[in-house]
Formats: C-alpha cells, sequence, structure tokens
C-alpha cells in the first residue's frame, strides 16, 4: 500500500510517539532519509517529501521513475523518457505557482532511452574551489554514459564524456568511484567493469577509461533475472556497496533458501570472505546499513532469517581488503 507512518522514538524510552501519516495513493517503491528530510517514490512517478522542519508533505508528480540516487542533499531521479531531475533537500525549494516542490530537469538522454540506473559522484577537494559533479547512468538499452559539470562551466549544463554499449540488456545498476566505473545489467546480473583515469582528481579522457573485468553475479531468486530494471529492493541488492571513494563489493545470495552468502570484490569479481548463517537457518533477505562515510566508516550487512531472526555482521572487508573479517556476529531479534 501507499501508506507511509513517521514515528519518534528515543533510547531512553521504550515506547513511540506517531509524527505524522501520508497516503501516497500508490505502492511506496522505495523510502529512505537525506538528513532530515523523508523521501518516498513510487515507479508511476510520484514524489513525496517530508519535511522535519515544517512537519509537511509535500508530493510531485512527475513521468514514471526507473531509478534514483542520492549525493549530499540532492536526489536524482531517472525516468522513463530519458530525463533525469533533480531535486536540493538542502534548500528544499518550492514552485512560486501553487507551493508545490520544485523539481529540476538536469539533463535529457540523446536516444531518449528510460534512465533505469544512476550514479552520483562528487571530486570537491581536487578541482579547485568548485566541484566537478560526475554522473554514470544506464538505460534500457543497455547503454552506460557518463556525463560531467565542470566547474569552468557551470551553468551551461552537463556534458557527455562518454558512452559504452557492452550489456545486450537492461542496466539496473551502476556505480562511479574515484578508480573504476561497474555497471550491472538485468541478464543473470552480467557486470562490466573499467578502471577510470584521473587528472587531479578529475575524470579525463586521455587515455580514458580501460576495460578491466566482465563476470556475473548469479542470483536464482524467483522474479529475477532479464525482466526490466526497477527500483532495487533491500531483500535482494547485490550493490555494489562501499564508498566511492574506495573498493565496493557486491553481497552475493546464489539460491533463495541458503545459509550463506558471498562477498565478492565489484571491480574484478574476486571472492573475498563467505558469511554463515549463526544458527544454521536459511537466510532469506540481505541488506547492508552503511553510516558515517567521512571518518572511520562502519557497515552492518544484516540478514533476514525463515525463522524469523535478524542477525548484524559488523563488516570490515569495506575498511580493509586485504584483511577480510567480518565479526561481532549477533541474532538481534527472534520472533514472527
Amino acid at each position: 500500500g501507499g501508506n507511509i507512518t513517521v514515528w519518534n522514538a528515543t533510547a531512553a524510552s521504550a515506547s513511540a510517539t506517531e509524527i505524522t501519516k501520508h497516503d501516497l495513493g500508490n505502492p511506496v517503491d522505495a523510502l529512505f532519509f537525506i538528513g532530515n528530510q523523508l523521501v518516498a517514490l513510487n515507479n508511476a512517478g510520484k514524489v513525496a517529501v517530508w519535511n522535519s522542519m515544517t512537519r509537511h508533505w509535500k508530493v510531485q508528480t512527475i513521468t514514471p521513475i526507473t531509478s534514483h540516487d542520492t549525493a549530499g542533499s540532492s536526489l536524482l531521479l531517472g525516468c522513463a523518457n530519458g530525463k533525469i531531475f533533480y531535486i536540493d533537500m538542502e534548500k528544499f525549494p518550492l514552485r512560486m505557482k501553487d507551493n508545490d516542490l520544485l523539481v529540476t530537469q538536469l539533463y535529457e538522454d540523446p536516444c531518449r532511452e528510460a534512465v533505469t540506473a544512476l550514479s552520483v559522484y562528487f571530486t570537491p577537494k581536487m578541482c579547485g574551489n568548485s566541484n566537478w559533479l560526475e554522473i554514470a547512468y544506464g538505460t534500457s538499452s543497455g547503454t552506460v554514459r557518463v556525463i560531467v559539470e565542470h566547474p569552468e562551466t557551470l551553468g551551461q549544463g552537463f556534458q557527455l564524456l562518454q558512452t559504452f554499449t557492452v550489456h545486450r540488456s537492461p542496466v539496473n545498476r551502476v556505480m562511479l568511484g574515484e578508480k573504476h566505473l561497474v555497471s550491472v545489467c538485468s541478464e543473470f546480473n552480467h557486470v562490466r567493469t573499467w578502471t577510470v583515469t584521473r587528472f587531479r582528481g578529475c575524470l579525463s579522457t586521455q587515455p580514458g577509461s580501460l576495460p578491466l573485468a566482465s563476470f556475473n553475479v548469479i542470483s536464482l531468486e524467483p522474479g529475477r533475472g532479464t525482466e526490466a530494471a526497477q527500483l532495487p529492493t533491500c531483500s535482494s541488492s547485490i550493490g555494489p556497496f562501499g564508498d566511492h571513494d574506495g573498493d565496493q563489493v557486491f553481497v552475493q545470495r546464489v539460491v533463495p533458501v541458503t545459509q550463506e552468502l558471498y562477498i565478492r570484490l565489484s571491480s574484478t569479481g574476486k571472492r573475498l570472505c563467505v558469511l554463515h548463517s549463526v544458527d544454521n537457518s536459511a537466510i532469506t533477505a540481505h541488506y547492508v546499513h552503511e553510516f558515517d562515510p567521512s571518518s572511520r566508516s562502519r557497515r552492518y550487512v544484516m540478514t533476514g532469517h525463515a525463522n524469523g531472526a535478524l542477525q548484524v555482521l559488523i563488516d570490515h572487508v569495506f575498511v580493509n581488503l586485504n584483511c577480510p573479517v567480518f565479526r561481532h556476529v549477533f541474532i538481534l531479534f527472534r520472533g514472527h
């Protein structure tokens, strides 16, 4: 359904207080926070934002949404008509005519293909006093494009920097980082990776991005395979997970009923380690929670199990790839 409820819970109290309710009118396909703002997305094109300062909901309808990504206070939306839209959650702009949420068009795909995957990367320290904003996106035909906004051309719109046509199915995940560009298509999670070239921290076409690896992250889950890309779900997302400035990993669950997950390096597909269920129960869902990426980041791999247990593992693979260790394994909850 489309019902959203926001609760206020504190460590000092065992109870929670309801803050607000909202009916989106359509199923909620993605729900997440950007700072103190709560964002709800629907594939049909509805964007709802709850402002924590005014405690009011703002809803805007655009064309059908096929992907999204966040960077700082920015929310980017990829749409079925090939357009990429942008909302600045820090400024929280409103339209003058009706006081609704202002959604700005950022770019339009040259072939007007659906934007099925998005990845935003900032290089704030290496390119003078201004940000060099880089966006990688994938389309429904399998094309991967990289667009950039130069500090010296600010206000002139994004420029197309690179185009890759290596997939035969829609791209459902893409990750642009400091060292690598990773794309995943919907045909059995086929992965293609490149080593990107940078000059003073900014993307360069001389000599340009170099192909690095091609492999599959097989996941034999019901309903997965070669279907068109949709907004990612928590229960089956393979990633890649990790900071844009470091190495990312894939989390692979090969079969629906299994007691283990495989952690693989996203750039080469190399297996780093295997996670086992501590009570030998089947893993039915998994999610990677990341926080505080600006300093000594910690990431938790959360796994849901067939017996109703929730297990949490503190991830040290992300911190030091030379020492792939997960520790502090414990069961948080058992019920249902």
